[in-house]
Order: C-alpha cells, then structure tokens, then sequence
C-alpha cells in the first residue's frame, strides 16, 4: 500500500502527454501526402537487415528521444504502479508508441519506415522506466523540488509549468522575431494552396498591399517581442504564492529562453549567427517587456492573467500580419534541417501552437482555486 507521503503528480501526467504529443507531432511530420504505398504497415518487423542508410548519431538521438518517454510514464503512474510493474509497462508502452509511429510512416512518402528506427526507440523507453523505476520515490516523495513546488507553486500549477517549460523550447525553431512565436497564418495558406490547386495568402487578405517603412517594421517588432516575453512571463506569475522569489524565478525563465535561442541559431546555422535575432526591434522590446513585468508584478492576480492574455492575443495578430524581414528570410537560406527533421518538426509545433495552449490554458477555472490558494502552503 502507498505511504502517506506517496501522492500521484499531475505535474508528471501532464509533461507525460505533452511530450507524447512531440512524439507523434515529430515522428509525422510534415503531414502532408499520405497515400497508400502497396506497403505492409509492419513491414520494419519483416526485415531483418539493418537499412542502407544509418548513423550512429541516429540510433543515439533515437535512444536519447524515448528515454523522457518511459521515465515520464513511471512518474505518471506513481503511486498507484510501482517497482517491476511499472517498468514493465513502460517498456511496453515503448514497442506499443514506435510500432504505432513506424507503422504510419508507410504511408507518408516523406518518411521511411526502419526496423532500427522501431528497436532503439523501444529500447530507449525502457531504459527511460528503469530510471523511472529508481527515481521516483526520491523525487516525487522525498526531493526538495517537491517541497520547493508546495511551497512556492499553487496547488492547481500543473498544466502551467509544463506549458511554461515548453516556452523556452519553443524558441528553438527559426522565428521573424525574438519570441515572436504563433506565426500560424503561413502554414494555413499552404495548406489551403494545396487544396484549392491555387495560390493563397491569407495575411494578405487581411492587411492588403502592406508596404512596411523601416520605422513601422522596427515598432512592430518591438511590440511582438515585449508582448510575447510579458505574455509568458505573466503566466508564470499566475502560478506563483506570494512568498516565492517571483523576480528571481521569472528572470531565469526569460534567461533560459534567450540561450536556447542563441544555441539554436549557432547550431542550426553558424556561430557567427548566434544572436542574428538580436536587433534593434528586438531590444527596444525587450526593455518595454521589463519595465511593463516591473510594474505589473504586483498587480492582482486577476490582473495579471487579462494582461497576459491581452499580450499573448495582440502578438498573434501582429506577428502574422507583419511581412517577413528579407534578412531574416536570406539567413533561413543557409538552414539545412538534415539529420535533424524530426527535431525540427518538434520545435516547429512548439512554436506555432505555444500562444495558443497559453491562451487556453489562462482561461481556464482553475485558476480561481489558483487564486484563493496563493498566499498559503497546502
């Protein structure tokens, strides 16, 4: 029978889906072509040789990628599921989740279906529930996150610390601007391109025959920057008791966010491009963000998630209304995804979507026992 002490964590059912959803957002994408190939969906456990084309970096990073996967799933499970039971399930949801991804990939042209693929996966899961297995008591039960999480989180901040843990990834992927994230539009007009057999472009539906002088391109991009930046940074504020280090915690947000940013463009570009993001725009927003979160800091709770949402709406419309910097779009150039199109295809999802889970996410009725609970420790 579970201890006292021994409680089920919301905090890991949740990150359990959300990266179960990369998981599927990744192995599928780009989603685009599927038809019927003549090929068995089972075909990666008919053949028995390795495939012509592998690396030891891809059986790594397949590894690597399931190894949350299966520790996650131990974490969800807890306490109701523990020690060998728990393992074994983990490992089996690990051959369950790669046959399923490498099944459907037969039928997107785009994607190879690899019997390498669906074994290092699987192997990783299980590696990720045996660590599970031996780290569960001594991080849900007995770990100073644990205290740290009563102590300075509301009681219903689950959600909300997954999503806001997603907020620094989600910088990984090329954007306009700095936290410039939702550029939703251009990806529907290319899916309605395709199905209409005709070119689309709903941004220019919306703000036809837009010219940008150089002011109006660099005010824009001020905005997006300081909206994105206190959208986020509010939302975590909603999820703070009064006796946490608020200052402190946002900070480190906002400054986990700017190194991601800067290794992902040094990595997926070149060194020299490690802060190509960084422009003047970009500056003058990140000083308006700073001053706004000084001042808006100790405003009420419910203050704080309407401007949250306000900010999180009003970058929306303005990042996809806002042509594309030609600069920016001459470096995209230079982007060769390469054996990183799954990763890609991860951080790309992230970006889009992030605003709007936020925006979701703040309006939901948790918030209010958020609220009554913030000044005490449950």
């Amino acid at each position: 029978m579970p201890t006292p002490a021994s409680k089920s964590s919301p905090l890991a059912r949740a990150a359990f889906l959300a990266y179960l959803l990369l998981i599927i957002y990744a192995s599928w994408f780009p989603f685009s072509g599927w038809q019927n190939q003549g090929l068995s969906p089972w075909i990666f456990l008919e053949t028995y040789t390795m495939p012509r084309y592998w690396t030891k970096f891809d059986a790594i990073t397949n590894v690597v990628g399931y190894i949350p996967l299966g520790t996650l799933l131990v974490y969800a499970l807890y306490p109701h599921v523990r020690k060998f039971f728990a393992f074994l399930i983990g490992a089996t949801a690990g051959v369950l989740v790669s046959g399923t991804m490498e099944a459907v990939q037969t039928f997107l042209p785009t994607r190879v279906s690899s019997n390498l693929d669906f074994w290092t996966n699987s192997a990783g899961c299980t590696v990720g529930a045996l660590i599970g297995v031996l780290t569960v008591r001594r991080l849900l039960d007995r770990s100073q996150l644990q205290r740290l999480r009563q102590a300075w989180f509301a009681p219903h901040a689950s959600q909300g610390l997954v999503l806001l843990a997603l907020w620094p990834l989600a910088q990984i992927y090329p954007q306009n601007f700095l936290f410039g994230l939702g550029q939703i539009l251009p990806i529907l007009s290319d899916w309605l391109s395709w199905a209409a057999d005709a070119e689309i472009d709903l941004a220019s539906y919306i703000r036809p025959d837009v010219v940008l002088t150089v002011e109006q391109y660099w005010l824009s991009e001020t905005i997006i920057t300081a909206c994105g930046m206190v959208g986020a940074s509010l939302t975590l504020l909603c999820l703070l008791r009064k006796p946490s280090p608020r200052a402190m915690l946002v900070a480190a947000m906002i400054a986990s966010a700017i190194l991601v940013k800067a290794l992902a463009s040094a990595l997926l570009f070149a060194p020299e491009n490690a802060f190509v993001w960084m422009t003047p725009g970009a500056e003058g927003g990140f000083l308006i963000g700073a001053i706004m979160l000084a001042g808006l800091g100790f405003a009420p709770h419910a203050a704080q998630r309407r401007v949250a949402v306000i900010t999180l709406l009003l970058a929306l419309v303005i990042i996809n209304t806002t042509p594309a910097n030609p600069y920016f779009v001459a470096t995209l150039q230079t982007w060769v995804q390469g054996k990183f199109l799954n990763f890609n295809g991860a951080a790309q999802f992230l970006s889009l979507l992030w605003p709007f889970f936020a925006i979701w996410f703040l309006w939901l009725p948790s918030h209010k026992l958020n609220a009554a609970g913030q000044g005490r420790v449950s």
